[in-house]
């Protein structure tokens, strides 16, 4: 876990961020971008780096008990990092969403092994899902579910994790948004979450934007540009490839560059789109960037952030 820390005493509300990835790494796109917007708006702010599945090893219920300990981690040692232990907030994106959002509606199943963090609450006091996975029904992401329960997963753990089904009155508030156009994580998942919300009295928004592919994180220059920050959520990735250089995995030694290379750990930077594709994501961010606004002032309110 990284985090963001003012240089001062203020309490201050935290923010706790899980990048997206299908469950098989976690994005650099969506951690430091994300942490300097919170951070710049008053939040003291952790990213955390979950267990992810890159050698297709289910996850099961792995990462969410590592957001679990994360929140608990947070709120015992709410005095170090000065923040308010009743203002912590979770942003999840895609895969990050479903493991922020199956700890809004599975917290009370979640038990922590040390006594001193068990007694810690962790049901968080609000959570930003983006462009979140929710079910593992029609409309799911299939690789997500695959990387999370396997290839033939158990149908009570497919409807554990579809988490549509399990929405109850003690769901903290949720602010949801995704596009129409979202090729990867259809936009159902979100209207389906927040249905759910409704019908359980949970309070919610929901922004549904007209265009914009999937992952577009923060919808500024800086990720248009892929400035994305340290690849520090890919540190997993990159023991991986050491052990693999190793020997010490079961895939060939020659994989570890392969590894490193998809990741742009080799210290390249690949040209993910044309100009005349940027152009066009250049246009869908115009109403993209507002979620950022939008979810400002929806956590003000919901948090109670008269200061900032």
């Amino acid at each position: 876990m990284v985090s963001y820390i003012h240089d001062d005493d203020e309490i201050r509300p935290g923010m706790l961020i899980a990048p997206g990835g299908a469950y098989r790494y976690a994005s650099p796109s969506e951690a430091h971008l994300p942490a300097m917007q919170f951070y710049r708006g008053g939040y003291n702010v952790f990213v955390l780096a979950y267990t992810v599945n890159y050698l297709n090893k289910p996850l099961k219920l792995q990462p969410l008990h590592d957001i679990a300990r994360a929140v608990r981690i947070v709120r015992k040692n709410c005095k170090k990092y000065h923040i308010d232990p009743q203002k912590l907030a979770m942003c999840g994106f895609s895969a990050g969403g479903h493991l922020c959002a199956s700890l809004c509606v599975h917290h009370k199943d979640i038990h922590d092994p040390d006594a001193a963090y068990d007694e810690v609450a962790v049901r968080p006091n609000a959570a930003l899902l983006c462009y979140p996975v929710i079910t593992s029904g029609e409309y799911a992401n299939q690789e997500s579910f695959r990387a999370l329960l396997g290839e033939n997963p158990d149908p009570e753990e497919l409807e554990y994790m579809s988490l549509e089904k399990h929405v109850n009155g003690d769901v903290p508030p949720c602010f949801i948004w995704q596009t129409v156009t979202d090729a990867s994580v259809p936009v159902e998942n979100s209207y389906l979450f927040a249905g759910a919300c409704k019908e359980a009295g949970v309070p919610y928004a929901h922004h549904v934007f007209s265009r914009g592919r999937h992952g577009m994180s923060v919808a500024t220059e800086e990720w248009l540009e892929r400035d994305f920050g340290q690849p520090y959520t890919l540190e997993q990735i990159r023991l991986l490839a050491e052990a693999v250089r190793a020997g010490k995995t079961s895939l060939p030694s020659e994989a570890a560059e392969e590894i490193l290379r998809e990741h742009e750990l080799d210290g390249s930077k690949k040209e993910k789109w044309s100009a005349a594709e940027k152009e066009q994501i250049r246009n869908d961010m115009y109403e993209v960037t507002n979620w950022r606004e939008l979810a400002k002032r929806w956590l003000a309110r919901t948090l109670d952030l008269s200061t900032l």
